[in-house]
């Protein structure tokens, strides 16, 4: 038999502790790059966007009480996809977001949150919360193992991989991406029918007194202050993955709904037969397209190609003798 009597393990356990620290320690890197999760504004894995958000706008420097109101963009900016503004929430400022359908937790990422960054270390950190009946938010369990002993300043620098589940981890124009099946211990919440999302700035001051905190207990820290208009998170949208079919007066269902490369996609289930009129129409009321359904007993697969339209606002209609749907259609 070895004997190991004289062997000291003290060292070997130190470096595997430092070892297991390291390799626990680092999160998705920046886009682009092997083992990101960021994923492009214009991916096809997107099939809709918040339709609506209200905020409660925070100051743009928490610590200096004579401080004013954030004030960069509006809530309006935070409908519809990337690229038509942002709303700047200030120190601590929230924004609510409602959506067409319910998202519902699915296979993998369900929805994404967008920031508008201009590189990917000028970071700015909102936490997310979801809620199935507009009253009670759970938040998903965020992380920030970036230093908490000196300040991050107003144009300073913060690495992702030691961010995780934080919204703004990723520069413009590439979303962070959430997963509800972290929150199925949540018996109160359900996670297949999440009609809110919160987004909550992240307070990046490493001043106990002001500074909000991962669950593990850092101090998230991040550019502060900003005390500019455009203070806080800049929220720019929130892009939907999974959701739950639209379902009309009993009689159909729309949903696979996509918008992308000049292209609409959509699935109507019909469970009666009768005769429907899908159309497309300008923002005058001129109708562009129309195409008559009738007689189909099951589903029934559209795409319509949009490449001829100028950008602006158009409006998709879907309806019979009883029905009725509509839905606005942004072309960039």
């Amino acid at each position: 038999m070895k004997e190991y009597s004289n062997f000291n393990f003290f060292p070997v356990l130190i470096i595997l502790f430092l070892l297991h620290i390291t390799i626990k320690s680092q999160f998705a890197p920046i886009p682009g790059t092997q083992g990101s999760t960021a994923i492009h504004k214009d991916s096809s894995i997107f099939i809709n966007w918040a339709t609506n958000c209200s905020v409660n706008l925070g100051p743009e420097n928490i610590s200096d009480p004579f401080s004013a109101t954030a004030s960069a963009g509006d809530s309006t900016m935070a409908s519809g996809s990337p690229g038509s503004g942002i709303v700047s929430l200030g120190d601590g400022g929230e924004a609510i977001l409602t959506f067409e359908k319910p998202i519902k937790n699915g296979s993998g990422w369900d929805f994404a949150v967008f920031e508008n960054s201009f590189n990917d270390t000028y970071l700015e950190f909102g936490f997310v919360e979801v809620s199935s009946n507009g009253q009670e938010f759970y938040r998903f369990k965020a992380t920030s193992l970036t230093q908490d002993s000196v300040q991050i300043d107003a144009f300073g620098s913060v690495d992702t991989e030691k961010i995780n589940n934080l919204a703004g981890k990723y520069r413009a124009n590439y979303g962070t991406p959430f997963d509800l099946e972290e929150l199925a211990f949540e018996t109160a919440l359900d996670i297949n029918n999440i009609t809110h999302i919160k987004i909550i700035d992240v307070i990046g001051s490493i001043d106990p007194n002001y500074g909000s905190y991962d669950h593990l207990g850092n101090l998230i820290n991040d550019p502060f202050p900003t005390p500019y208009p455009s203070s806080g998170f800049d929220l720019d949208a929130i892009g939907v993955i999974h959701e739950q079919p639209l379902k009309i007066n009993q009689g159909f269902i729309i949903e696979n709904f996509k918008n992308y490369n000049s292209t609409i996609e959509f699935t109507i289930n019909e469970f009666i037969n009768k005769e429907f009129i899908v159309s497309l129409i300008n923002i005058n009321g001129k109708k562009l397209y129309e195409k008559i359904l009738s007689n189909f007993n099951s589903e029934i697969e559209f795409k319509i190609n949009l490449s001829y339209l100028k950008p602006g606002i158009y409006l998709l209609i879907i309806n019979s003798k009883s029905q009725f749907y509509s839905k606005k259609i942004f072309i960039k």
